[in-house]
């Protein structure tokens, strides 16, 4: 069939260019998503407005609202900063508008006390992926790739880096390596090598709050291990945004200083500090039963393709580490971004909710999350989706 001008966004026959097309394609994914009957996960940015601000129901259980508003980060935002600094067993936390500003700040902070802005970093942190030279552009530092395999640094390599550096910071888990995370005797050790160098430690724990199931720590034991930590209040909690930096505190003192000096002391921040108040009670209880359901999904995922007989399929990491992973199929990504988009628009249940990205010649990637919607899929539910989702790759 020939495109149609208004198919092709030009004159008949004229495809559209890439730009255009990818930008067709992420709102007609956007729309799947928000008329998904069912899905595996629904984050935040699929509600509309009204039902976002459901998340400030019954908030008042958790707050006093008639207390007076914050201003420039007390009230309800210091609330929030001592039920963080408590949930991770440190001295003290500091509300930061985005995780970006939180760890240029913290790093910068551990610059001036070591005297050395080199950070040892993996290069598949966020930092290096998806901030633009932050680090060394905005706030002097100078990250170090320790390695960029597809798994957190090794305490051989943070020994025998060759050069030196004032902090190591690790992701946890590393999102761009598949969600991954190293075993509590690794992270230990990795800890201690850092320190045998007289390096500060610092997490980048954006998600951090899914990761006791795994090391089968609390997060106070987790979060020791440390000198600084970093979390975020709405990528595994679903709040509306924040994050916070944690830790001793003379550097959480210091870092409120930063944060005026970076523009992130906001004149009010209620809305977001009491949605983070609300993830904190009500969605971080549930995180362990969606890592554990995490794993339920992955098996029925690789039992479904089998059974389709897709010639080679992978879940990485094999048993989830966190409630999130990858699924890998030896297909054009395009191939399967549309059969993903047709089984949701055809039968309301939408198995692969985000991008497919190629990761090779006849190989794609995807990632999936198991969240609270996620725990009503049985393993037949996924199975079945599987064979639907696999029948569509035919047409």
């Amino acid at each position: 069939m020939t495109d149609t001008a208004e198919e092709s966004g030009g004159p008949a026959g004229r495809e559209a260019p890439p730009a255009e097309r990818d930008r067709r394609t992420r709102e007609r994914r956007l729309a799947v998503q928000r008329a998904a009957r069912r899905v595996l996960n629904r984050p935040g940015h699929l509600y509309t407005v009204r039902e976002r601000l459901a998340l400030l129901d019954d908030v008042g259980d958790l707050y006093d609202l008639d207390e007076p508003v914050d201003m420039y980060g007390n009230g309800v935002v210091e609330a929030l900063e001592e039920r963080t600094a408590l949930l991770l067993g440190v001295e003290a936390a500091a509300f930061f508008p985005t995780g970006t500003m939180a760890q240029q700040v913290a790093l910068r902070c551990w610059a001036g006390r070591t005297g050395d802005p080199t950070v040892a970093l993996h290069g598949l942190s966020h930092p290096e992926v998806h901030e633009r030279n932050a680090f060394s552009r905005v706030s002097g530092l100078r990250p170090v790739r320790v390695t960029s395999e597809p798994r957190l640094p090794t305490a051989a390599e943070v020994r025998d880096f060759e050069e030196p550096f004032g902090a190591l910071m690790l992701e946890l888990p590393l999102r761009d390596a598949g969600y991954v995370l190293p075993t509590w005797e690794e992270l230990t050790e990795v800890v201690a090598a850092a320190r045998e160098r007289d390096a500060v430690v610092h997490f980048d724990g954006a998600r951090l709050w899914e990761t006791t199931v795994h090391f089968g720590r609390p997060l106070a034991e987790i979060a020791g291990l440390a000198d600084s930590v970093y979390v975020s209040f709405y990528k595994s909690l679903g709040g509306f945004g924040g994050a916070a930096l944690a830790g001793p505190r003379t550097l959480v003192e210091e870092a409120r200083a930063w944060r005026h000096r970076y523009g992130g002391a906001l004149f009010q921040q209620f809305p977001t500090a009491l949605s983070a108040l609300a993830g904190l009670e009500r969605t971080l209880p549930r995180l362990p039963e969606q890592v554990a359901h995490a794993r339920v999904v992955a098996a029925a995922l690789r039992e479904g393709f089998a059974a389709a007989g897709v010639p080679w399929a992978r879940v990485t990491p094999e048993v989830p580490h966190t409630h999130e992973f990858r699924v890998w199929l030896p297909y054009d990504a395009e191939v399967l971004g549309e059969a993903a988009l047709r089984q949701g628009e055809e039968t309301g249940v939408l198995l692969f909710a985000g991008a497919w990205n190629p990761a090779g010649p006849g190989i794609s990637v995807a990632e999936v999350g198991v969240g609270a919607a996620g725990l009503e899929w049985t393993p037949d539910d996924v199975r079945a989706a599987v064979a639907d989702f696999v029948a569509g790759l035919e047409e």
